[in-house]
């Protein structure tokens, strides 16, 4: 095997492990703001919300994501290209790219999903920390803030991490929408080289780094430092 093209090939290769990162972060962060919305939605003693998030996460956990990208950028972003209006206002070099309507996708997809993981850490807190909280003279929203959803996150630590090792390699499919990401970026590597396997194992190698990194910031995520005697 021949890995000479990765020195004439090396910004597009860092240009995509950022677009890949960017797709990460932005996803993992506001996914995760929908997540907890979804979560507390769905222990909501409130039917109609209770309900409505029982349907979303079902809509969203039953359909491919591959299928939800495409009706976004293909369905939505081909129904926005119609209209003059959008067409000219200043979202349109927003709308017109397929980052934004994949980094959409991931995040419904990641509150479908992390929302119901949420839910079940939710009820699987203690009640009686709960009741701690509340005899502290706790009000529902700081009781969640300091107590509930701290407790929550502690106990699903494990089940996150795999959640955000899922969600990186689910930004992969970015590509098939024409976004250079670390796949594409390799796909464009394979175009011009007429290498096929080179630069595919290359970008496996940074996608286990990358997962490595992850695992490994979850494993130290909430640890007490020891103090020595």
């Amino acid at each position: 095997m021949d890995f000479s093209w990765i020195t004439g090939f090396a910004s597009e290769l860092l240009r995509g492990v950022g677009i890949t990162l960017a797709l990460l972060l932005l996803s993992g962060v506001f996914g995760f703001i929908l997540a907890v919305s979804v979560g507390l939605g769905r222990l909501s003693p409130n039917w109609l919300i209770s309900n409505s998030m029982r349907a979303y996460t079902s809509i969203f956990r039953g359909t491919p994501l591959l299928v939800q990208i495409y009706i976004l950028y293909y369905g939505v972003g081909s129904l926005f290209a119609t209209y003059p209006l959008i067409r000219g206002s200043a979202l349109w070099p927003y709308l017109r790219e397929g980052f934004w309507y994949v980094t959409l996708a991931l995040i419904l997809s990641v509150g479908a999903y992390v929302g119901e993981v949420l839910r079940s850490g939710l009820r699987s807190v203690p009640r009686g920390e709960l009741e701690a909280g509340r005899a502290y003279g706790m009000g529902r929203w700081l009781l969640l803030r300091r107590v509930w959803l701290p407790r929550a996150l502690q106990i699903l630590k494990p089940t996150l991490a795999g959640e955000s090792v899922m969600l990186l390699k689910s930004t992969a499919l970015a590509s098939t929408v024409a976004v250079t990401d670390l796949l594409g970026a390799a796909n464009l590597v394979r175009a011009q080289t007429l290498r096929v396997y080179e630069p595919l194992l290359a970008v496996a190698v940074i996608y286990i780094i990358l997962a490595f990194l992850i695992e490994h910031g979850f494993a130290r995520f909430g640890k007490v430092p020891q103090r020595q005697a």
